[in-house]
């Protein structure tokens, strides 16, 4: 299998255990989309946008003498937009309505992280 199927596998498994979700996306730390279920037109711009709360997440964490950042939150009227890191060079993104299980994005991203960084290894 592909890295490429490896991720869209992965991909796929949060989807399976989240239906409600509007997206997941692996990006680069650089801002760039590797794979994703969003609409086409939105996947450049979730990538950048990633990238950009991840590093401001870090340096948060970092100069609040919090520990290592386990997650960064945006949450609007409509929903959630929640990213976490995937290793040293990748992003995971989940985007969800503001009905969204939190703690199972959690759950499920603590796993889904841990595969793509054995994937983009």
């Amino acid at each position: 299998m592909s890295k490429q199927e490896d991720l869209l596998r992965i991909i796929t498994g949060i989807r399976r255990a989240i239906p409600e979700l509007h997206g997941v996306m692996i990006a680069s730390t650089d801002g760039l989309s590797i794979a994703h279920d969003f609409p086409e037109a939105e996947a450049e711009s979730v990538a950048a946008m990633a990238a950009t709360a991840l590093g401001l997440g870090q340096r948060i964490t970092e100069r609040a003498h919090l520990g290592g950042l386990m997650e960064t939150v945006a949450r609007g009227e409509y929903g959630y937009m929640v990213v976490y890191g995937a290793g040293q060079n990748a992003v995971l993104v989940m985007s969800g309505p503001t009905n969204s299980n939190l703690g199972l994005m959690r759950i499920e991203a603590r796993s889904a992280s841990a595969q793509i960084s054995q994937v983009l290894k």
